[in-house]
């Protein structure tokens, strides 16, 4: 082989690049969730907690991917002195939901078991210190078959190899 020729071999990948590199960025807008009541690391207020009314905060949904037949939510706390803490378990939630109000479960969506053994939210209560909790929003290919008994971990079993996005919202509590 020729000179000119291993020098356009090896040329040809970075030329292709180049051009690659050059065309214009198609916009990508990602999942996001948020809350009107906190911002991404800073404390939930207490009226979410066992020390208020123990309701669910807002949540907005933002960047769901067109092609999700449904999302669903896992709230946890990983600081918990047993292990992971699950305050909350949903899923079949209908993609083209923009946002989850304080006190209630969108229509349609089936709630799991959380740690206190129970089918609903449970705020943040940590028994010392300072907690992170954290809410996961997950778009998935497919809405789920599962029963009321699921757990996070079995809905993280039957989510596997369906979800095409997800995101993440975490808030702080303490004492």
């Amino acid at each position: 082989m020729s000179r000119i020729t291993k020098a356009t071999l090896l040329l040809l990948p970075v030329l292709l690049l180049l051009a690659i590199s050059s065309l214009p960025a198609k916009e990508v807008k990602r999942m996001n969730l948020s809350s009107p009541e906190f911002a991404k690391g800073q404390p939930i207020p207490a009226k979410y907690s066992c020390k208020g009314d123990d309701v669910n905060p807002p949540l907005v949904i933002e960047g769901v991917p067109a092609e999700a037949k449904a999302l669903a939510l896992i709230m946890d706390d990983p600081d918990a002195p047993v292990g992971t803490w699950v305050h909350w378990v949903m899923w079949n939630i209908e993609p083209s939901t923009k946002q989850i109000a304080q006190s209630s479960v969108p229509a349609g969506a089936q709630q799991g078991i959380n740690s206190w053994k129970r089918n609903n939210y449970g705020g943040p209560c940590p028994p010392s210190g300072t907690h992170r909790y954290f809410f996961k929003l997950y778009a998935l290919k497919e809405r789920l078959d599962l029963p009321a008994s699921t757990t996070s971990q079995q809905l993280e079993h039957a989510m596997h190899g369906k979800v095409l996005a997800q995101c993440e919202l975490m808030g702080t509590f303490s004492h």
